[in-house]
């Protein structure tokens, strides 16, 4: 401390002490007051003073702090696209579910791929973003080859084609009787979603609709049954990418993640994405041969408008009566996670069909209600 500034403390002590004895000359019955009013006065002076008197220390600690503040990365979090879901699917020889770790060298790499600055095309993370329904995942309904009417299947069956379709339905009618009950076993009805993968002890009879086309063979004759009634209705029915098997579904999701690390991503942002746009293998309904896409003789798009065509109102009005449902209905999009797909039809059988309709209900709302 300098010799003015010592001088200057000292001056002002003795101010506040004049200040104060003064007062307790006058006023003797307060002068508690005065001593007070010394204490707090020259406490307040010296730390005021002592934070002048170091005021460049100051100055130059707040400026690296700022420098460090605005210069680090970690004050700015990237806003992160990962679009995670809990679920215990297996994918292509690996599943979330297990305990196994990471090694050490894997980390490393792991975090020194995810710190490189990456060049990512903006237009597949559009795409990605914008794909509300995530298992349209091939061109098949725009193959000639991968669709089939009912002509056909009767002109490559010279027409002999019978299907003698009787659905098990309950004994009692228990929708009559004000409550209804289904088996969470029955295959009929079984929920598949990403939160609900397909057991992996999961078996089924695989059947042949026509050529390469198959899907589950309990399913063929109540589909036959439909496409024969929407033909007499004057409606053609056409199936295209019924059964897709686990090896498909894996080379499709495996193809989406590709493309968008070639796109610049890395592989865990590429995975989350790929998960927005195709179905994570495990969990499509195609893989277990319930679910079928249709589209008509003129549209052969699958998107809203096919909803617009005689083909779709006739199934969205008449398909619940050989147990099939609109699996992805308009308004529903906040519970199944998927937009509005009316040529996707699963079979659940007649009666849950009808309790479907019926209250307008979509599968997930239907187990949550009706499933034991």
């Amino acid at each position: 401390m300098n010799a003015s500034s010592l001088q200057m403390k000292l001056s002002y002590k003795n101010k506040v002490f004049s200040k104060a004895q003064k007062f307790n000359r006058k006023h003797k019955a307060l002068a508690f007051l005065g001593i007070a009013y010394a204490f707090m006065a020259i406490t307040l002076y010296d730390i005021l003073f002592y934070f002048y008197r170091s005021g460049k220390r100051y100055i130059c600690l707040a400026c690296i702090l700022l420098f460090f503040v605005f210069s680090s990365s970690f004050s700015y979090p990237a806003m992160s696209l990962n679009i995670s879901f809990a679920s215990d699917v297996s994918i292509a020889g690996y599943s979330s579910d297990t305990d196994e770790a990471l090694s050490g060298v894997e980390v490393a790499e792991s975090d020194a791929e995810l710190a490189v600055s990456q060049d990512v095309d903006s237009e597949l993370i559009k795409e990605a973003m914008e794909s509300g329904n995530p298992d349209v995942t091939e061109a098949d309904h725009l193959d000639p080859d991968k669709q089939v009417s009912l002509s056909q299947i009767l002109e490559a069956t010279d027409g002999g084609i019978t299907t003698n379709w009787t659905d098990d339905k309950s004994k009692v009618d228990l929708s009559a009787l004000g409550f209804t009950h289904f088996d969470s076993s029955d295959w009929k009805i079984m929920l598949v979603n990403k939160q609900h993968p397909i057991p992996e002890d999961y078996d089924f009879p695989l059947g042949t609709i026509s050529g390469s086309m198959k899907c589950d063979e309990r399913i063929i004759a109540p589909l036959l049954e439909m496409m024969r009634a929407a033909n007499d209705s004057g409606v053609n029915l056409i199936i295209c990418s019924p059964y897709r098997d686990r090896s498909r579904q894996t080379m499709l999701f495996n193809n989406k993640i590709d493309r968008y690390m070639d796109g610049g991503m890395n592989y865990m942002d590429a995975y989350n994405l790929a998960s927005q746009a195709v179905t994570v293998p495990g969990s499509s309904e195609h893989q277990v041969g319930l679910a079928i896409d249709i589209i008509t003789d003129g549209y052969s798009s699958l998107d809203e408008g096919f909803g617009n065509t005689a083909a779709g109102k006739w199934l969205a009005d008449n398909s619940y009566k050989f147990g099939f449902i609109l699996r992805y209905p308009a308004g529903k999009e906040n519970i199944t996670s998927i937009e509005f797909e009316p040529w996707h039809f699963r079979y659940v059988g007649v009666d849950a069909a009808t309790v479907i309709h019926e209250n307008g209900i979509c599968l997930e709302e239907f187990w949550n209600t009706y499933v034991d």
